[in-house]
């Protein structure tokens, strides 16, 4: 039986903001929720990639993808595949460096190919196969950046409690309306996650409100309620190639990627749907 697939794109115009972090432990908390979840690494970066302590020249991903040259299912990485501890339920379609040459390779191979062709095809070959998919994008205009907000069906913004990340968020949310208006008018902004708070300070404070207050739609903030804390164990678990989950299940981090994660089910119409659209103009 085919699921309902949600494509999510998970960015920010700012690096150094928890994106790719929030990525893997959201999709790793819903997949302990029962989901069966899919990230695609699109970050020459990789970081993604070697948060599951994956060798990202070690397989072939979203470049082929992208490139066409192999087919989306063939690239995923799950649990029990040789070189590879991903989580049950979790599966992965890694990044290399190589990335970095996608423009060149895609020119070479056409000159017609438009950025918001290169992701939709393997995006609807993967649909029905998961309940969602993240896209996990670098902070950048690159092709797989723009082909993402082409192509997803929801943007998840990501950012921290410094004046430079909110910045990118508005950058970001400009963005989201540019890809409505030219070529993906479904796109909808589920909402803001901010992490690396330390709610002791009143900077963190004072931006938090920031968000809160600017990030709404008919009264209502789009920022999540539950806010992720700063903590020394989340870059140990990224040295481990592993998610708290499997690190530090009890910690007060990982408890609340388990709130987000039941506030992120239900703004995806699990239960009541809260979504927002950007307006035009």
């Amino acid at each position: 039986m085919d699921r309902q697939t949600t494509v999510i794109a998970v960015g920010n115009q700012k690096g150094g903001v928890g994106k790719t972090t929030n990525t893997v432990h959201l999709a790793r908390a819903l997949v302990e929720r029962g989901h069966r979840v899919l990230i695609i690494d699109l970050d020459m970066n990789h970081g993604a990639t070697r948060h599951f302590g994956i060798v990202p020249e070690a397989f072939l991903g979203s470049y082929e993808m992208l490139l066409g040259e192999e087919p989306a299912e063939s690239l995923v990485l799950g649990h029990g595949d040789e070189d590879v501890s991903l989580p049950e339920g979790l599966f992965l379609i890694p990044a290399a460096r190589k990335l970095e040459g996608i423009d060149q390779a895609l020119a070479s191979k056409s000159k017609f190919l438009s950025p918001g062709e290169v992701l939709k095809e393997p995006l609807n070959a993967l649909r029905g196969k998961f309940d969602v998919i993240f896209l996990d994008t670098a902070p950048n205009a690159t092709t797989p950046t723009i082909a993402s907000y082409l192509a997803a069906d929801q943007f998840l913004l990501s950012a921290m409690p410094d004046p430079f990340a909110i910045a990118g968020l508005n950058d970001a949310l400009a963005d989201i309306g540019d890809a409505q208006r030219r070529g993906n008018p479904q796109l909808r902004l589920l909402g803001v996650v901010l992490s690396g708070v330390d709610k002791r300070t009143a900077l963190a404070q004072s931006l938090t409100d920031f968000v809160e207050q600017s990030f709404a739609l008919e009264g209502v903030s789009l920022k999540f309620r539950t806010t992720i804390g700063r903590s020394t164990v989340i870059p140990q678990t990224q040295k481990a190639g592993r998610t708290l989950f499997e690190t530090h299940p009890d910690h007060k981090v990982t408890h609340e990627y388990r709130a987000l994660a039941e506030e992120l089910e239900q703004r995806l119409g699990l239960h009541e749907p809260v979504l927002a659209e950007v307006a035009h103009g």
